[in-house]
């Protein structure tokens, strides 16, 4: 009676080792994730360069007090309107008084020695030479009165035009270099004369020439794209943008943007850019114009890949760089996969 229990365990047993081959194949099988692909096409396309920027005005400009010293008073603050001649900032006036009221001591005891001499020269006590002397002297207490009295005029800052404030530099009670600026304004004298300031990458920047047309559109207006052309190209690097500034002037018809309204531009160069195309489905984590995407790597693995897209459309996504035309980009399951995920490529 005990021998059949036995003989059943052992039965068990041996039946259990010949499942698990085929259980582990179905597991694998189950593990690999089944991905769609897609190769990546080369072709050229016309070469319009997009970028983003912010609204600003053709004419800006930096204030700064002629002379250092204390600043007394700012009158403005940022975004805020003025209208030209109106008072903006102002400095200490203690020590510049006291400069003027010492020049004004020099230029009367000047004048006080040379009447002297005059006197002198007539009595033939002093020489022509002395009386000159005391006369270059007289001159030159003079024109160190003009210059200060030249100097106290500046030690105010008053609006060339009609504007807003940009950017304060600077606060009441801080001691600031003669020339150093305070405000940046922006002029606003001219109704049409808005800009969009963008920045460009080394190859975009040479491929655009002054002159050359674009079209903006603003996220304020965005049904109503703007007509715009390049008016002018920085020569040099925008170091804390890491780019090259292009400033683009807006043609305007019915509308005022405000001024840091962000806008979308693109430039037509009028030549073809040679780029490599995917699908829309095969990117992830978009963020702007730079996005990822997987690759083959192998028969059943993947590989991320950093892209950086010149344009795209609804189906279609256009690079710059990051793939080459013999890779295979996968076009579905993305949002599961990473390096380490086995795959599995369907139809």
């Amino acid at each position: 009676m005990k021998t059949i229990p036995l003989l059943m365990l052992v039965a068990v047993a041996f039946l259990g080792c010949k499942q698990t081959p085929k259980e582990r194949v179905h597991l694998e099988d189950r593990e690999a994730i089944p991905v769609k692909v897609s190769v990546v096409s080369s072709l050229d396309v016309s070469g319009n360069i997009s970028a983003t920027g912010l609204v600003s005005t053709e004419h800006e400009a930096k204030y700064g007090f002629k002379i250092g010293g204390v600043i007394s008073r700012i009158l403005v603050e940022e975004g805020q309107s003025f209208k030209k001649g109106q008072l903006l900032a102002v400095l200490n006036a203690t020590e510049i008084a006291a400069g003027l009221s010492q020049s004004n001591l020099n230029v009367e005891k000047a004048q006080r020695d040379y009447d002297r001499a005059v006197n002198l020269y007539r009595d033939s006590v002093y020489t022509k030479e002395q009386l000159q002397n005391t006369k270059t002297l007289l001159d030159i207490a003079k024109k160190g009165e003009e210059t200060i009295s030249f100097n106290k005029q500046y030690a105010k800052i008053y609006a060339a035009s009609d504007g807003f404030v940009a950017q304060r530099l600077a606060s009441e009670g801080e001691v600031i270099a003669a020339g150093s600026p305070v405000l940046v304004i922006n002029e606003t004298k001219q109704d049409k004369s808005l800009l969009l300031k963008v920045g460009l990458t080394d190859k975009e920047w040479a491929s655009v020439s002054v002159g050359q047309k674009a079209t903006v559109t603003l996220d304020g207006y965005p049904d109503r794209p703007i007509e715009a052309y390049v008016l002018r190209k920085s020569q040099t690097a925008d170091v804390a943008a890491a780019s090259f500034q292009v400033e683009l002037k807006l043609k305007l018809t019915g509308i005022r943007p405000a001024v840091g309204m962000f806008g979308k531009a693109k430039i037509a160069t009028g030549k073809a850019q040679h780029v490599m195309s995917i699908p829309y489905d095969a990117l992830v984590e978009a963020d702007g114009y730079s996005a990822y995407a997987f690759i083959l790597n192998g028969t059943s693995k993947v590989k991320k890949v950093a892209v950086d897209i010149a344009s795209f459309d609804n189906k279609t996504v256009y690079l710059k760089e990051g793939l080459k035309a013999t890779d295979q980009v996968v076009i579905s399951n993305s949002a599961y996969l990473n390096e380490e995920s086995t795959i599995k490529v369907i139809q």
